[in-house]
């Protein structure tokens, strides 16, 4: 065999994995060495089955799915809060450019390269922010009512940080949206709300704005 014998082989591939070696050259019957066991291996198929089979016969499987069920619902129906987010209590305004570098080449169907890896692109020179962002702390009426009072459906998408946009979209009329996991407030680097996104040329305008009796418009 080209390269070394089977064995070489065989300890070389050994090494690269990580797995301790036993040679084969010294090997001796060193006898016993104490006291043996017989090895009991369960059958964790037949002991799952077993498990499944009294699970189905008390419904506890019913339950089981049941319960997940409700959870997966209420999951849905009232999302995990954003974390770290509290309502401003001053008007912070920033400019955010949403460029990003591309890690690897882009090439079209048929193998044409569109862009270089290293080239840096942004979103906002084919397409524009069609609708504002507002985000806003579901469980704070007052911050929901700023929101569909300033903002119509067709002028922005009212995003919550925290509560239940769909036990609020019958009584206000209005669709809501969800910032699933905090990763827009994170991305535009929000920590209060409410705050407002709005398309700024080549870059996006964000806004926190403090309400109250001074609170800017």
């Amino acid at each position: 065999m080209r390269g070394g014998t089977p064995l070489v082989l065989a300890c070389g591939i050994a090494a690269l994995a990580g797995w301790p070696l036993v040679s084969a050259v010294r090997a001796a019957d060193h006898g016993q060495m104490g006291e043996t066991f017989p090895i009991i291996e369960t059958d964790l198929l037949a002991t799952i089955e077993t498990r499944l089979r009294s699970l189905e016969a008390n419904g506890g499987i019913e339950r089981l799915q049941t319960r997940m069920q409700e959870q997966a619902v209420a999951s849905v129906r009232r999302p995990k809060p954003v974390d770290g987010l509290s309502p401003a209590t001053a008007r912070r305004e920033w400019l955010f450019d949403p460029s990003m570098v591309i890690e690897d080449d882009v090439v079209d169907a048929k193998g044409n390269l569109i862009a270089p890896r290293g080239t840096r692109l942004n979103p906002l020179d084919h397409v524009a922010l069609g609708q504002d962002l507002v985000f806003v702390d579901g469980t704070d009426a007052a911050q929901i009512d700023w929101a569909t009072a300033r903002y119509s459906a067709e002028r922005a998408k009212i995003v919550f940080v925290s509560g239940s946009p769909f036990d609020a979209m019958k009584p206000r009329q209005r669709r809501f949206w969800f910032d699933q996991g905090g990763q827009l407030t994170t991305r535009f680097g929000i920590r209060h709300t409410p705050a407002v996104v709005t398309g700024a040329g080549k870059a996006l305008k964000v806004t926190e704005v403090p309400l109250g009796p001074k609170a800017a418009s």
